[in-house]
């Protein structure tokens, strides 16, 4: 499936919840399949930390460019597009096509850097609404994410209840933990402390914190994968023709190497302030937080039905907590499926190929397909 991006300007101001706004900016987004007569069979894929809005196929003469969720998304997937015309769209404040802290703020003509306003879950969910309606469309089939796409699709469901009538929330939560929170924080500080950093200014001077970025990147790696996937994938294995060094400058250990050679990918393309946003983002999501910490009484408002996915290793966001959103619904009589997979591969395990985890959502959206057949 080739793919072609796109993008959508919007001059009209938007209003966020910090209570700043943001003014001519760009949603990069990509779109597959196709969009029915009554446009009833639309789906929106929100994405997670480090991924943007190409969800998947290929683009023309780019090897190895498949998006990040394609095992799940194309024709004749679980998410299958000959039946669905998918859209995916990449977030405000992202560094891969849409406005974010590397671009100029058109206000001040210098680039944003430090200076782009706090973007949280909420504001997300908004603008994509505003390009849903440039798109003309008024209501989904369904929305859907994993990890904080899964806070997302939540989100949509509690701001524009009439406009969803699925919900697929795959290894996500109703808020972080504090442990989750802590190993943000750890992670940000990385970025900050690193002399290149400049306070989020760093453009101006010609330089990049990539120090604070492979130290930040291998502190998230670490929280994806589960003990037992890091066990057998390098266990204390040295690398090939390597004994004890007294040395702490050396890569010994197959898991160093690893980690460093995911820190310096994730250092070459990922914008160290769009890495602060979005992980503030990510904490500051709490749909209860207005009803004294009531989940039940928070997801009141939502009308759609739901399918949630979590995975028994992942202790980034277990079980638990996918559970407390299903209680939560089930509180209020809302129609709820509920899948809970015994997979090893800890938090990673919603963007691979598990073969109960695809037959799980390929069973639920073949009933929403039932839904929009003419």
């Amino acid at each position: 499936m080739i793919v072609t991006p796109q993008s959508m300007h919007f001059a009209e101001p938007l209003a966020l919840r910090s209570g700043a706004a943001i003014r001519g900016y760009d949603l990069a987004y990509e779109t597959y399949g196709t969009l029915n007569a009554d446009k009833s069979n639309a789906v929106l894929i929100c994405h997670a930390l480090n991924a943007s809005h190409h969800v998947a196929g290929r683009y023309e003469g780019q090897a190895n460019s498949e998006g990040w969720w394609d095992t799940m998304i194309g024709p004749g997937k679980p998410v299958d597009t000959s039946r669905f015309f998918v859209i995916g769209v990449n977030n405000l404040g992202s560094c891969f096509g849409s406005t974010g802290p590397m671009h100029v703020n058109p206000e001040t003509g210098r680039i944003y850097g430090a200076d782009f306003p706090v973007v949280t879950v909420e504001d997300w969910v908004n603008a994509q609404a505003l390009l849903l309606d440039r798109l003309g469309i008024t209501q989904l089939a369904a929305v859907m994410g994993g990890s904080l796409g899964g806070m997302q699709a939540l989100s949509w469901t509690l701001q524009y209840p009439q406009r969803v009538r699925h919900a697929a929330v795959i290894a996500s939560a109703p808020t972080l933990t504090a442990e989750n929170i802590a190993f943000n924080e750890v992670a940000r500080r990385a970025i900050v402390t690193d002399p290149d950093f400049h306070g989020g200014h760093f453009y101006q001077h010609g330089v990049v914190p990539k120090r604070g970025l492979r130290i930040a990147r291998m502190i998230g790696h670490i929280t994806y994968l589960s003990d037992d996937v890091m066990n057998e994938k390098f266990g204390r294995q040295l690398r090939e023709g390597l004994e004890l060094k007294d040395s702490t400058q050396d890569i010994e250990f197959q898991i160093e190497s690893y980690l460093r050679y995911q820190g310096d990918k994730f250092s070459e393309y990922c914008d160290a302030n769009t890495y602060l946003l979005i992980t503030r983002a990510l904490d500051y999501f709490d749909p209860a937080r207005a009803h004294s910490g009531n989940l039940a009484k928070a997801l009141a408002a939502a009308a759609a039905k739901f399918l949630l996915v979590s995975f028994t290793t992942d202790w980034r966001f277990s079980p638990r907590r996918s559970r407390e959103i299903v209680k939560a619904l089930l509180d209020n009589r809302r129609s709820v499926s509920y899948a809970e997979i015994d997979a090893p591969h800890g938090h990673d395990a919603f963007l691979l190929e598990d073969a109960r985890y695809l037959a799980v959502v390929r069973s639920y959206f073949e009933r929403i397909a039932a839904e929009c057949a003419p």
